[in-house]
């Protein structure tokens, strides 16, 4: 989404934010996965910008860190979608 203009001039909210537990979750993993040198803050962020822009625009902030997430460790083949579907079937 960057270089986008019209989203260039959109106040940046700068309030403290209350993390969920989910949000606290997938910041431990991107770290986990970055101390293990499985994925970058750079693939992190090439994911996240390629998301499409209307899905993009649902998703909150760490929602799309977990998109990205999972594309990367899918593209690397370390899951796979079977594995993916059947952990969500389990998932809470």
């Amino acid at each position: 989404m960057g270089g986008i203009p019209r989203y260039a001039c959109e106040p940046v909210d700068i309030e403290p934010h209350t993390l969920t537990d989910f949000d606290k979750e997938v910041d431990a993993l991107r770290q986990v996965l970055g101390l293990k040198g499985v994925m970058t803050v750079d693939e992190l962020r090439r994911g996240i910008e390629s998301i499409p822009e209307d899905e993009y625009h649902r998703l909150t902030y760490y929602r799309r860190w977990i998109r990205s997430i999972t594309d990367t460790l899918l593209r690397k083949g370390l899951i796979t979608e079977a594995e993916l579907r059947a952990a969500l079937d389990g998932a809470p």
